[in-house]
């Protein structure tokens, strides 16, 4: 298959396909195969103000209800931001509730991108604002919303929101106008992204998901009913709203019609966010990415997605239910090829302890779960067949336990590397290792200049002097999330470092340690 693409933006300096991956640029080059319709307009600006928004899309049509849910049912359009929820389902929840309480509803926009492998909503938010404001007032026209919420997590996207927000008139006073708009900033985390930590979050308290699952159709923000989905599938409702269902299902598969954004990094020259239509072939993106063509594995759908081996990657085309049927998932829309010559455990066990450390810290199994996790994965690597059993019963032991999918996702992610990669766990569990190195190509997020990230920076790594260390196991006790005892009842510690919330606790652990054998180390 010859697609036509088009790249925007001067590409980021290239550097060496296996090099240590930094934190993504907001706004990486945009590549389309095809022709462009979420980045419509990127050739000619680097960011559509009202008036380019308007040449490059054309006027928006109002719709009813009826008729949006309609168009939604008719295009299958799912949310893009993970859990690919249909977006009917949603609006039909919202309008069954506004019916029975005629509480007036309000439209929320996540547009919290705290996965660090993840930049396709950044770049809408940056670059075509209009395009995702369309969409969220067409649903809140629809609906008869009364308040409009934007969540954002980067400098960038506030800045390029609040002035599009500005050349409409949106405002959070109403002053006679039926809608109230306003800007939510949340801290840059990956609990951010969860939409019931963004309604916290807008409702004044802390960013976090809160311990009892609610469903915002019923009772979401200041209890209203509330519509909440990610930035790409508002922009993705305005385009089909303009195109209407047929013309927006010419191009795409007939099961999952138009197009996608991804964001592939890794193994590749420079970040790319891409819009492809759905059921192009995943080797064709990560070949016009210029992707390492013998890769080790491919991660899809970011760090709450899974790993699928070289072979089930080059052979799987970029649809929901195909990488799922493979072991994949779409997820977030992240794509990461992994080169050649890194450990692919060892990238993965990488993650595990940044997953570990993200954590809210208010659910038992997330708190102390994940870091067991990424232990047992840690004493995989270093052999032995109970450890191997001991990730299998700590992945188990956090499904379905949180008050958010975070630990059911770090789980998944974790337990598709021990599935696609079976020669390389089974070099490690034997003891041997598998010859290669973890480069750290996978993004994480960095720390800002002071060592601090939004108030949970670096807290330091822990460190123990074996000539001095007796197994007391004192240290395991007042700090389970990070350390953990062997057989000999010895401390193992994370080859990580510690999240700022636990700084405290961890140099009371190392005043505590009878034999002066813990160290908390600036590093």
């Amino acid at each position: 298959m010859t697609t036509p693409h088009r790249d925007t933006l001067a590409p980021a300096p290239p550097h060496p396909l296996g090099a240590p991956a930094t934190s993504l640029p907001d706004t990486p080059p945009v590549r389309a195969l095809g022709l462009p319709r979420l980045t419509a307009g990127f050739d000619d600006a680097e960011r559509l103000g009202r008036t380019a928004h308007l040449l490059a899309h054309g006027s928006l049509p109002a719709l009813t209800h009826s008729g949006l849910a309609t168009l939604a049912e008719d295009i299958t359009l799912r949310g893009r931001g993970g859990a690919g929820f249909p977006f009917v389902r949603k609006l039909e929840a919202v309008a069954r509730q506004v019916r029975r309480t005629g509480t007036p509803p309000a439209v929320v926009v996540n547009g919290c991108e705290g996965e660090p492998a993840c930049r396709k909503d950044t770049v809408l938010l940056c670059r075509a604002p209009h395009l995702v404001l369309d969409g969220a007032l067409l649903a809140a026209e629809a609906l008869g919303a009364r308040t409009l919420v934007v969540g954002v997590t980067k400098d960038t996207a506030e800045a390029s929101l609040r002035a599009a927000m500005a050349e409409r008139g949106l405002k959070e006073r109403r002053r006679g106008r039926a809608l109230r708009a306003r800007l939510v900033r949340l801290p840059e985390r990956f609990v951010s992204g969860e939409a019931s930590a963004l309604i916290r979050a807008a409702d004044g308290g802390p960013p976090l998901p809160p311990g009892r699952r609610t469903r915002a159709a019923e009772a979401g923000l200041g209890g209203a009913p509330t519509l909440v989905s990610n930035t790409e599938t508002f922009a993705q409702l305005a385009v089909a709203a303009r195109l209407g269902a047929r013309h927006y299902a010419a191009t795409g598969t007939a099961e999952e019609p138009g197009t996608l954004l991804l964001t592939v990094s890794g193994a590749v020259p420079s970040p790319t966010v891409v819009e492809a239509p759905s059921g192009v072939p995943l080797g064709y993106i990560l070949q016009s990415c210029a992707a390492d063509p013998s890769p080790t594995g491919v991660l899809v759908g970011g760090y709450h997605g899974a790993w699928l081996d070289a072979a089930s990657a080059y052979e799987a085309v970029v649809t929901r239910d195909a990488l799922a049927a493979r072991g994949g998932a779409l997820g977030a829309g992240a794509v990461l090829p992994l080169p050649a010559d890194a450990c692919p455990l060892g990238e993965t066990l990488r993650v595990a302890h940044w997953l570990a450390a993200e954590s809210a810290g208010q659910c038992g199994p997330c708190r102390l779960g994940l870091p067991s996790l990424a232990g047992a994965l840690a004493g995989t690597l270093a052999g032995g067949r109970e450890a191997l059993e001991a990730v299998r019963q700590a992945a188990q032991g956090v499904r379905g336990r949180g008050a958010c999918k975070h630990p059911d996702g770090s789980a998944r992610f974790v337990l598709s590397a021990l599935t696609a990669f079976t020669d390389d766990l089974a070099a490690h569990v034997l003891g041997g290792g598998c010859g290669r190195e973890t480069i750290g190509v996978l993004p994480l997020s960095a720390p800002e200049a002071d060592g601090t990230r939004d108030g949970q920076g670096a807290g330091g790594r822990l460190a123990v002097d074996w000539t001095l260390c007796e197994g007391h196991g004192l240290c395991a006790g007042l700090l389970p999330e990070a350390v953990r005892l062997d057989g000999d009842g010895y401390p193992v510690v994370a080859d990580a470092p510690l999240p700022g919330r636990l700084r405290t606790r961890a140099q009371r652990a190392v005043r505590r340690c009878p034999a002066l054998a813990l160290r908390l180390e600036d590093r």
